[in-house]
């Protein structure tokens, strides 16, 4: 009933204004995992799934984009997009995906290919494996941490402290807890054939930058290449244009600005995502599409989470500037 209640009200909603939702995930693991809480196991995955394919029009980002710019776009209408390039995609997303018939949208790094690990991945497998009762920092500038509190909370206080530190000193931070834990490697991101699989089997392969920086941090010369490097290796690997981009971190102001927008649109993006909550209209620009991540577990909560932001305004740069 409450779920009906929710489904009613999006509809209600969408007829008021046709716009468009896009929702954001990085992981689907295969079962629970406490390190990860808000990354959804296959079971949950497909239930939310088949929550939004009950509520929403789900459409492939380049439609959805093309239909909002002219004014045809359906009502409810909703893409699914992945960020990173983790291989749990490939291995446990695609199948539910494929099963349901539903499109997404890949933004893959390529750094990290092939058995490379992110940033944030090298810390929570450090706090993972970190031996003893506490994670004792203080030489590295991160304090010292009691593990018995819990590995996920202090996980949780690390990555904040990290992840803004200039590009290079985070790399060697992640590099240097992953070396003092003793954790074995493990290989987390896709390979070239995943990629591949992914497109043959329709979904659409997008931009990311080669290291996930924040390229506010970076000069423009790294940040082109950063851009450029990325969508190059992505063509060779799939024989097709790349058209859409995803922001790392993707804050307004914070993580991306006019310059990078230009970039984008010299090197040949028509659209691009950044992680500001609310949904897009007819004047969104196409460069700063907002995306949502609903948490709840239960289904009308879930839903009226997205109804709550079907309204809400998503921060935006001036692209003039």
């Amino acid at each position: 009933m409450f779920a009906l209640t929710a489904r009613l009200a999006l509809s209600a909603a969408a007829l008021r204004a046709r716009r468009l939702s896009i929702v954001l995930f990085h992981r689907v693991v295969t079962t629970p995992d406490a390190l990860l809480r808000h990354e959804p196991d296959i079971a949950r995955f497909a239930e939310q799934m088949r929550w939004l394919s009950a509520s929403f029009h789900i459409l492939p980002l380049r439609s959805a984009v093309a239909r909002l710019r002219d004014g045809t776009l359906p009502a409810r209408a909703l893409c699914i997009t992945f960020d990173d390039g983790y291989r749990d995609n490939a291995l446990n997303a695609l199948p539910v995906l494929q099963s349901m018939g539903l499109p997404a949208t890949f933004f893959v790094t390529t750094r990290y290919m092939d058995g490379g690990m992110m940033w944030n991945d090298r810390v929570v497998e450090a706090v993972r494996h970190w031996p003893g009762s506490i994670m004792d920092l203080g030489s590295l500038g991160l304090g010292s941490h009691p593990l018995d509190a819990g590995r996920a909370a202090v996980m949780e206080a690390l990555l904040p402290q990290i992840k803004y530190q200039p590009h290079a000193e985070r790399e060697a931070l992640a590099d240097e807890l992953l070396a003092r834990s003793g954790a074995p490697s493990s290989r987390l991101m896709m390979d070239s054939d995943e990629i591949r699989g992914l497109h043959r089997a329709g979904m659409e392969i997008g931009g990311h930058t080669v290291s996930h920086p924040i390229l506010c941090a970076l000069d423009p010369a790294a940040a082109a290449a950063e851009i450029r490097t990325n969508k190059a290796v992505l063509e060779d690997i799939i024989a097709e244009p790349l058209l859409s981009f995803a922001y790392p971190n993707g804050q307004p102001h914070r993580d991306y600005d006019a310059r990078h927008i230009g970039i984008l649109r010299d090197c040949g993006y028509t659209c691009a995502l950044s992680t500001s909550p609310g949904t897009a209209d007819r004047h969104t620009s196409p460069y700063q599409l907002p995306r949502f991540t609903p948490w709840d577990r239960q289904e009308p909560k879930y839903l009226a989470r997205m109804l709550l932001n079907y309204f809400a305004q998503p921060s935006c740069v001036d692209e003039a500037a």
